[in-house]
């Protein structure tokens, strides 16, 4: 059965409470990145090993959880209100397509050097970008399907990966094409190297779940359908978390109250687990429910960046990292001891640089507020000029 997109549906109209999400989520993701180039340990501690980590870093870390997700979900549900909006399959189906390539290429070059600052490119990281690019490939193939066989086809692969490392898979060619669908590597290649970090199927999973669950968005009514459904994701969260169902890693009692709950939250984003999407997914649909009922300055912040994820998100790797030298520079550390080969940043090595949290917080809204005007621009830019190659960013 196809789907009905044979009719011009133009009255739908954008949604701004995805908006407000997605640039909620952009916003948080700008902190887990700050933490990561400029946290004293932050080079070398995990965040959530509850044997080194300490309730502020954890925490820190755990809420930035909620953005790849959101990110990816959105995008698959932006990709069917475009559908829905233009009626034409075969138009959505290239531009889905011819975006996908658009975002790996960007991923390789823009992205990863805004990351390292490593004109050798010596670490290709593969991640969100990347995933979504793939993501936008596949559901471009996948358009005659129903948005229910879709959103079905989301659903088992979030199955899927998260059975799988409880299958007993030989070591073979099968048991490697399976760990490049559904789980994170490393490839060393010669002096490069590839941190293969989003699997392509798992986050697939996500995007196809976003656009196959997306009609809601058009059915009157829908607001108040959000709180349920969030909630019902959570108390599934909740109840299978209980009892070790749906993830990789156990929980268990520890020391104090604090780390046990931590050790309860503490669910696998490296392939994402079923759990980790109920409990990403289910704060991400009160989030929206919150975002239809709210409408003030700092939404409207929020709805500024979610406007423009894409452009914000290139440019925010940058001033992020330019902040970082000039940090270093304050630090003292010369040019010729930086290192930008080991995934390090320009990070030296033997050489003591870098904050503390509190300091990361202070740059990370700095960040933000330096972003907000150009984001502003661009998409009041992008909104006059609807058409052609801005689509793309």
């Amino acid at each position: 059965m196809l789907p009905r997109f044979s009719k011009t549906c133009s009255d739908v109209k954008r949604v701004e409470s995805i908006d407000v999400v997605r640039g909620l989520a952009m916003v948080v993701m700008a902190l887990d990145h700050t933490r990561d180039l400029f946290h004293i340990p932050g080079l070398d501690q995990n965040p959530t090993d509850l044997a080194t980590t300490s309730p502020a870093i954890f925490f820190t870390r755990f809420f930035t959880h909620f953005c790849a997700p959101t990110f990816v979900f959105l995008a698959g549900t932006s990709a069917f209100l475009s559908l829905k909006k233009t009626g034409d399959i075969r138009a959505n189906r290239l531009f889905l397509i011819k975006r996908g390539l658009w975002l790996l290429l960007l991923e390789f070059t823009v992205v990863t050097f805004g990351i390292w600052f490593d004109v050798g490119f010596h670490t290709f990281l593969f991640q969100v970008i990347a995933a979504i690019g793939f993501g936008f490939i596949l559901l471009g193939f996948c358009l005659r399907l129903s948005p229910g066989i879709i959103a079905s086809i989301g659903f088992s692969l979030i199955l899927i990966q998260t059975i799988l490392p409880f299958v007993p898979v030989p070591e073979g060619p099968l048991k490697t094409s399976i760990g490049l669908l559904f789980f994170p590597n490393f490839f060393a290649l010669g002096s490069h190297s590839l941190v293969y970090a989003y699997p392509i199927l798992s986050w697939t999973a996500i995007l196809f779940l976003g656009f196959g669950t997306a009609r809601l968005f058009t059915n009157p009514g829908y607001q108040s359908r959000l709180l349920g459904i969030g909630s019902a994701l959570l108390a599934a969260f909740v109840l299978l978390r209980f009892f070790d169902i749906g993830d990789i890693a156990a929980w268990s009692l520890q020391k104090d109250v604090v780390f046990t709950a931590m050790s309860f939250l503490n669910v696998t984003k490296y392939p994402p687990t079923l759990s980790f999407c109920l409990l990403t997914l289910g704060v991400m649909f009160v989030l929206l429910w919150l975002a239809e009922k709210a409408n003030g300055s700092v939404t409207s912040v929020f709805r500024t960046f979610g406007k423009v994820p894409l452009f914000y998100y290139l440019v925010h790797w940058y001033v992020i990292h330019i902040a970082l030298l000039s940090l270093l520079f304050v630090q003292g550390v010369p040019l010729e001891r930086m290192d930008f080969t080991g995934m390090r940043f320009g990070r030296p090595v033997a050489m003591q640089s870098g904050v503390s949290l509190v300091w990361v917080y202070v740059i990370w809204i700095a960040v933000v507020a330096l972003l907000y005007l150009p984001c502003k621009r661009y998409a009041a830019h992008k909104a006059s000029r609807s058409s052609g190659w801005l689509r793309y960013l």
